[in-house]
């Protein structure tokens, strides 16, 4: 048996499968972001929802399900497309039965997710649709495993919390919290000896100053996930995860952790906020130019790479430009990271070719992490040319920097 980890090419934004190698094939879904472009059969964008659907299982009743969906924060790029591909509600009312296998809904049986993200991002954000949708599903899960004093709690209806919210609003969760620092091993319910995940973020806020600093995207999720080939587990490998994660986190992190790096390393990285500069530096490369300086400290934390190990970039092509994310500068930084460990560093969306990205699968087993070369599991859509790519993937930046209030890809 072998794990495999697969990136959807899903533009800026974050779709990751984790499918472990242990009898029933548990999988985790860290984000989605399934953009209307990918379902519009006439579009040329990848149709990642037929890409996913195609790795997964389905339950005795035939429906498609995930045994985890993580949720690292709360942006329109890293849930878009919840609504309409998961089934959000209470199992019994599931309704998708005689529908053709490509419309129903995917069966969510396990949500991890962070209050305090949530309420972090809503106080200077306004959260999409798809992410209040989450919240709300989670809200429920977590009155259901209250009500039922949790204990019974079946498929479809089990959450686990990372990280603590305000005010002691946790306190009572102790079964299904996992606090900041703490590991676990358990999956949908059940230890699982090919998993062990170490919950390093969002980080406590000494006060409101720190916690109206931290916002957003500094209260991501981060989580190193410790993963085997097999319940022998003659192969290890560490996948970390950061979801927009910035500068100040990395800084903090390293601070925290430098006494013992090993906290934070890793085999395989997906380089936080898409290849963001803002995950290295304080500095503006749009004011200061190449006088922007990296941050050494958040640097370090994201150094910590083993030998041979693989930092990916879940973003557009990435362009020697002012865009940002994803930014040719942080490219550079990752890439002289990477090659110290003779390792490398990859972008989704230029794989195989920037015209037409195809998931990227790496395979832990065999005593390595190795790219899978295996056939993308769809034919290519229509033909068109790089130049009409361009067009319409510098539409889509534009678009996104009104969004975010920035003069780039990205603010």
């Amino acid at each position: 048996m072998a794990t495999n980890v697969t990136f959807f090419p899903v533009g800026n934004g974050d779709m990751t499968l984790i499918s472990l190698g242990d009898a029933s094939g548990t999988t985790i879904l860290v984000d989605c972001n399934i953009r209307a472009a990918a379902d519009d059969p006439n579009d040329d964008t990848r149709d990642v929802s037929t890409d996913l659907r195609g790795r997964l299982k389905t339950d005795k009743s035939g429906r498609p399900y995930v045994d985890v969906f993580l949720s690292t924060h709360p942006d329109k790029d890293h849930t878009a497309g919840l609504r309409r591909h998961f089934y959000l509600g209470a199992p019994a009312d599931y309704s998708d039965d005689k529908k053709p296998a490509s419309e129903k809904r995917i069966v969510i049986r396990e949500m991890w997710s962070s209050p305090i993200v949530f309420r972090r991002a809503s106080k200077d954000h306004k959260l999409c649709d798809d992410a209040v949708a989450f919240n709300d599903e989670a809200k429920r899960r977590v009155k259901f495993a209250r009500d039922r004093k949790f204990t019974g709690i079946g498929d479809g209806n089990r959450i686990l919390i990372l990280g603590e919210d305000e005010d002691g609003k946790t306190d009572d969760l102790t079964s299904i919290l996992v606090k900041v620092d703490e590991t676990f091993d358990k999956i949908n319910g059940a230890q699982n000896s090919l998993f062990k995940g170490r919950l390093l973020a969002p980080l406590p806020a000494a006060d409101e100053e720190e916690a109206e600093a931290f916002g957003k995207n500094h209260s991501s999720v981060i989580l190193n996930m410790e993963l085997a080939d097999e319940p022998g587990r003659k192969t290890v490998k560490n996948y970390l995860t950061a979801g927009d994660a910035e500068v100040l986190i990395w800084e903090k992190l390293w601070e925290k952790h430098k006494n013992n790096p090993g906290v934070l390393a890793y085999d395989l990285l997906l380089s936080p906020h898409h290849c963001s500069w803002h995950s290295l530096s304080y500095d503006s490369r749009s004011e200061k130019g190449d006088d922007a300086r990296v941050c050494e400290p958040a640097k370090s934390a994201l150094s910590q790479i083993r030998a041979g190990g693989k930092i990916i970039a879940s973003s557009h092509a990435i362009e020697n430009d002012d865009c940002d994310p994803p930014s040719y500068a942080a490219k550079k930084e990752y890439e002289s990271i990477a090659g110290k460990q003779k390792g490398e560093f990859l972008c989704v969306g230029e794989l195989p070719t920037k015209e037409n990205p195809v998931p990227l699968e790496f395979v832990i087993g065999n005593g390595s992490l190795a790219r899978s070369v295996k056939k993308a599991a769809l034919p290519q859509r229509s033909i068109v040319t790089s130049g009409i790519i361009d067009s319409v993937n510098s539409s889509a930046a534009r678009n996104e920097a009104v969004q975010k209030g920035g003069n780039t890809r990205y603010a």
